[in-house]
């Protein structure tokens, strides 16, 4: 009999499982229907992917790629409209499609009288459905239809499917004249936009880096926060804020000092809430003298610039210090030839690094006690737990880690695409190195599942240890987000030898120009390597000096095109397609007041990486497996409900 109830067991399980599934799909000729449907999908072409990597803050720029869909909308708006719209109006019409929420702002200003007003939304609305309706070939009417905002979903198919019906034209223009006669048909407009922009862009991957540098890295994650599929691939600039938002001292020290350096203030204090006073009180205690020599800001601004630079300088003076005492903690990764303050000598300005002696650019360290070199001041203590705490106070910045966190991974698969921000550490030999992670050395894939556990974990409740780890993710050389023996911030900043600044990049940089090393890091990491393609970001290509993206291996690609206008203001975006993967290369964009006023666009430069003969379907993806499996279930769901172990929920 015990098997019997072993049986029993399992059955119960088994049947438990489908309840939820139950609710959902309550009878047999649902779940018939709904397998019909899904198998339906698997023949439509698959869904295309943008990838964006290094962002840096650039937020008016990133905006604008998403807005035209990495440049593949104007095409596609020129064919369907070249004969039916003049120059002028295209280029409005275009710019509408881009920015509908600055243009029916300008509109409601301009069109004043209703009869113009619903002369303009028919013609309008039929044009923008039109993008819709070819657009919207390429997904399910089910996914398609939760791209319409839900007050007006059921009005957005009426229009949808106006041609394919016998009704009159009056039927639609009776939408129009209502919602005109209201006040909400422009509005309505702008929804539309926004659809065709969802319908374009299937998913975006972002592979990482969405602070520094650039302006507004806050805004960055607000418009990427609005993208109905985004999927994120954590940067070590990502790692080194979400530290930062939890607390961590030194890494509070690091995201203070490049804003300072860049002058992107606005970022904090209007983006975060994130006061710089106590910094400033601070340099006007200490430094009130100091030239801040080698801590020179970038850009302009309403502060004075010595100021700035003062205040960059006291930070990084604190970071330094609290680096030194990470690294103190964590003899395991053999860093402590990275602490440096204990090798200067202030009498002779000199200090020591790797065993060499270098001049200081300046010998004024007011805050440094040659005695406890790496403990900070009073006043450096005070001024930092006042800046700590309205770093962990800011609500916009944890909600926007605990989102960055939430869709975010090491890696993505996405088909033959293996997305990752960095590297895979590895030796001269192509060998994987190992990282410590939770007490514990990982290499290769499953490093990068002990990080990925780890950050997932530190959100609830950080211990020291992970905070830490945060930062040895910023900046630790066997750190796959960061890929380098070091980070020469305190070389650049004291040091006038350029010989000191140099930072030696992983091997795996000069090794994925080869075939075989690429086929090993494709294998390990579950991607077949007949195929596949490595693709990351976190160094930019010097495309200025002719450097490709592509390496000679043909097997990996690097999409950082330093996209932020203080890296280089180029950028890519990889975009896969159904039938062939390209890249393009963005180049300077003047402003938003430029694209509305005078047409301004990013129109890319397209190079093909990859052509897929025959075309890739859904049923050959990622989405191919998930639904395959979906089937399966309900095929068990209905042999259930036909054996009456679950109950169906039949209506009349």
């Amino acid at each position: 009999m015990k098997p019997k109830k072993h049986r029993a067991d399992f059955d119960n399980r088994r049947f438990a499982s489908l309840a939820p599934l139950a609710r959902e799909i309550p009878d047999i000729d649902s779940a018939i229907a709904e397998i019909a449907r899904l198998s339906a999908e698997l023949t439509l072409p698959k869904g295309t992917v943008h990838i964006i990597s290094d962002i840096h803050g650039e937020d008016r720029k990133l905006r604008h790629v998403i807005n035209n869909a990495s440049g593949t909308l104007r095409p596609l708006v020129e064919r369907l409209f070249k004969d039916k719209m003049g120059a002028e109006e295209l280029q409005q019409f275009l710019t509408l499609v881009f920015y509908p929420a600055e243009v029916v702002g300008m509109l409601e200003t301009k069109i004043r009288t209703a009869q113009a007003q619903k002369n303009f939304a028919i013609k309008t609305l039929r044009a923008l459905f039109e993008i819709v309706r070819v657009l919207g070939v390429r997904c399910t009417l089910q996914h398609g239809m939760r791209l319409f905002p839900a007050p007006y979903r059921e009005l957005l198919a009426e229009i949808l499917h106006e041609p394919s019906t016998d009704r009159d034209r009056e039927y639609v223009e009776a939408i129009v004249e209502e919602l005109s006669r209201r006040g909400r048909v422009l509005h309505l407009i702008h929804l539309t936009c926004r659809v065709i922009r969802n319908l374009a862009i299937n998913e975006l991957i972002i592979a990482g880096d969405c602070w520094d540098r650039g302006p507004r890295g806050d805004r960055v994650v607000d418009y990427l926060m609005q993208q109905p599929n985004v999927s994120f691939v954590w940067g070590n600039h990502d790692m080194a804020w979400l530290g930062a938002a939890l607390g961590h001292e030194a890494l509070i020290c690091q995201v203070l000092r490049i804003t300072l350096r860049y002058r992107r203030l606005l970022q904090l204090e209007e983006g975060y809430g994130v006061p710089i006073e106590p910094l400033e009180t601070l340099v006007r205690k200490v430094y009130t003298d100091d030239l801040a020599t080698g801590f020179e800001v970038k850009g302009s601004g309403m502060r004075d610039p010595l100021t700035v630079a003062r205040m960059q300088k006291a930070a990084a003076v604190m970071q330094f210090k609290l680096e030194g005492q990470v690294i103190d903690r964590h003899p395991e990764w053999q860093m402590e030839h990275r602490r440096l303050l204990h090798r200067i000598d202030r009498e002779a300005g000199t200090i020591e690094v790797d065993g060499f002696i270098y001049r200081l650019k300046s010998a004024h360290f007011p805050t440094i006690d040659p005695v406890h070199p790496y403990e900070l001041a009073p006043d450096e203590r005070i001024c930092l737990e006042r800046i700590r705490s309205s770093f962990l106070a800011s609500h916009k910045l944890w909600d926007q880690m605990r989102w960055m966190v939430s869709h975010g991974r090491m890696c993505l698969r996405r088909d033959e695409h293996l997305i990752f921000h960095g590297c895979v550490p590895v030796d001269e030999h192509g060998e994987f190195l190992p990282m410590y992670v939770g007490g514990r050395p990982h290499s290769g894939s499953a490093l990068f599942d002990a990080i990925e556990d780890a950050v997932y974990r530190m959100l609830e409740e950080p211990s020291r240890q992970d905070l830490d780890l945060l930062w040895y993710l910023w900046c630790g050389p066997q750190s796959p987000l960061f890929g380098k023996d070091r980070i020469a911030t305190l070389e650049r900043d004291l040091i006038e030898d350029k010989k000191t600044h140099h930072e030696t990049k992983n091997p795996y940089f000069h090794l994925i120009h080869e075939v075989w090393f690429c086929d090993k890091i494709l294998e390990e990491f579950g991607v077949d390597s007949t195929d596949g393609l490595i693709v990351n970001g976190h160094v930019p290509v010097q495309v200025e000096k002719g450097e490709s993206p592509l390496k000679r291996s043909g097997k990996a690609i690097t999409i950082d095109g330093a996209f932020s206008e203080a890296y280089g203001d180029h950028g890519f975006t990889l975009v896969l397609e159904a039938h062939r993967t390209f890249l393009a290369k963005h180049h300077h964009f003047e402003s938003i007041e430029a694209a509305l006023h005078k047409g301004a666009d990013i129109i890319p430069t397209i190079t093909v990486v990859r052509e897929w003969e025959p075309s890739k379907r859904v049923a050959d993806g990622q989405r191919g497996r998930l639904i395959r499996s979906l089937i399966a279930q309900l095929e068990q769901l209905i042999q259930a409900y036909k054996g009456n172990h679950l109950p169906q929920q039949l209506t009349l």
